[in-house]
């Protein structure tokens, strides 16, 4: 590529994510210079006025977006499928920022500017998947994005316990890792390009070539690889001892911005690859869409099931994610209609009660020095706010009416019956009533159960407030769902309608 033709692109597109990397690498050379005389606290304010100042540059981008826009000879494209991912990922770094400002106090984790700009250039990672039209950027968001993960997992170095769950997520990241670029390699030896829309058409002739046990495999690996990332099965192993390892915020982070990062690269890496493959049937309608649809089920089963028997709140959180996980999967099973702004609406649903939840869990935790599920005995007594709070974002998990969480489900269920999937519906009705019990356990654990203290529990402002704020969030839009999915429509429908992802000429 001509050096002059850097010059001719229309970088204003890019902001978000130069913001990004502009703060990440500012905040790491002020933290280097400025050393012990500047307070973590201000870098980690200054992260939030980062993310905060990308977020509007979206917003920008989603009102003066006519067309997807392509950089470098479409390695990366703008569009408002991408957009619409990096307001979750954004809203997520900056709820995570907000708990780590608190948590950071207590000085479990020493390094307190490294923390921040790791989250940031986790986030970068994030952003950079979402708008990914190439297996190469894809490849590099997603690394950029773990090796993040993995530093932040390990920053309680102090922590038997991080130390541990930092080592298996990094081995069990590799595997996942080397799965998913055997999966691309096979890809790139049927195609001969990396560029996904060309791939798409070329692996169509591959198939009517008669490749189609190395489509297949391909698809295999890539499925089994990009599980990691969303924590479903078979790769959600590492998920609890991860969760439990690492410091709070941190499993927020992981929870629901890493998870749904791993979403945006399965539906546009996945979708567009196979697309328009054929053999005997449509093989992503078919052949494709039951292997995702064993691996809905399979989460959905064995994340409700495997919870049932958790006493650490955070091992049972990640058991949750992977459940919800599942519940995600299901509108690829068939994908004959993707309802792209109610899967949003889910993981917006999700955003808020997660890191709601995670909120809680920490003043909880630091209050009485443990994460067990004991720990929250008695907490209505002690803070009335922070039981009724927790206990509309555990029923937002759970799918209970009024709230966020109720429609998340709905919407995916109604789909799934829609398209005939009844046996993935069933799995979703079966599996939702086995995790009232684990959720409802968990609220009579607030309400009635005596506590070990009598005293009030001590709830920092920031983070009171954001509790309270979230918690008004999850009941406003599960009493109105239209808010987001209309917003969705209207303005970043575009996005998801395929016309924009697949290449002109697919019939």
């Amino acid at each position: 590529m001509d050096v002059k033709d850097i010059f001719s692109y229309n970088w204003m597109y890019l902001l978000p994510e130069f913001i990004i990397l502009g703060f990440a690498t500012g905040l790491s050379l002020l933290d280097l210079f400025a050393g012990k005389r500047l307070g973590k606290a201000v870098i980690g304010w200054l992260s939030l006025a980062g993310v905060v100042l990308a977020g509007i540059f979206v917003f920008v981008n989603i009102g003066s977006l006519a067309e997807p826009y392509a950089y470098m000879a479409d390695t990366i494209r703008i569009d408002n499928y991408g957009n619409a991912f990096k307001l979750l990922f954004l809203g997520g770094v900056a709820f995570a920022i907000l708990l780590s400002v608190c948590y950071l106090k207590q000085g479990e984790v020493k390094h307190g500017g490294e923390y921040y700009y790791l989250l940031l250039s986790g986030l970068l990672g994030a952003m950079v998947m979402a708008s990914s039209a190439d297996l190469i950027t894809m490849f590099v968001g997603l690394e950029l994005l773990s090796l993040s993960s993995y530093v932040l997992v390990g920053l309680r170095k102090k922590s038997l316990q991080s130390n541990e769950s930092s080592f298996k997520y990094v081995v069990s990241g590799a595997i996942s890792t080397a799965v998913t670029l055997f999966g691309m390699s096979y890809i790139y030896g049927l195609t001969g390009t990396t560029n996904i829309y060309e791939i798409s058409g070329r692996l169509a002739q591959a198939a009517a070539s008669g490749y189609e046990f190395l489509i297949y495999a391909a698809f295999a690996f890539l499925a089994a690889g990009l599980a990691f990332k969303i924590s479903a099965a078979p790769n959600h192993m590492w998920a609890p001892d991860v969760y439990q390892g690492a410091a709070t915020p941190v499993t927020a982070f992981l929870a629901v911005v890493s998870k749904a990062a791993g979403f945006a690269l399965v539906f546009r890496l996945l979708m567009i690859c196979f697309f328009q493959v054929q053999s005997d049937t449509r093989f992503f309608f078919e052949q494709g869409a039951l292997y995702l649809a064993f691996i809905a089920g399979a989460s959905m089963i064995i994340g409700n099931t495997m919870a049932l028997r958790q006493t650490n709140v955070k091992r049972l959180m990640a058991y949750s994610g992977i459940a919800q996980a599942g519940y995600l999967l299901v509108p690829f099973a068939p994908p004959t209609i993707l309802f792209f702004g109610e899967v949003t609406f889910f993981l917006f649903a999700y955003v808020l009660a997660s890191f709601g939840a995670f909120a809680v869990i920490m003043i909880v935790g630091r209050d009485q020095q443990t994460d067990d599920l004991k720990g929250f005995a008695g907490l209505y007594h002690r803070s009335p706010l922070m039981a009724i709070s927790m206990s509309i974002f555990l029923l937002s998990l759970a799918g209970i009416p009024v709230t966020a969480g109720f429609f998340g489900k709905f919407y995916i269920f109604m789909g799934a019956i829609a398209q005939g999937s009844y046996w993935l519906a069933a799995i979703m009705i079966a599996t939702s009533v086995v995790s009232y019990y684990y959720y409802f356990g968990f609220i009579r654990q607030m309400y009635m159960r005596p506590g070990t203290t009598e005293a009030a529990l001590r709830v920092p402002k920031t983070i009171g407030a954001l509790v309270l704020v979230l918690a008004a969030a999850t009941v406003l839009f599960g009493a109105f769902p239209g808010l987001v999915t209309d917003y969705v429509q209207t303005y970043l429908n575009p996005g998801f309608n395929f016309g924009d992802m697949l290449p002109p000429n697919f019939q």
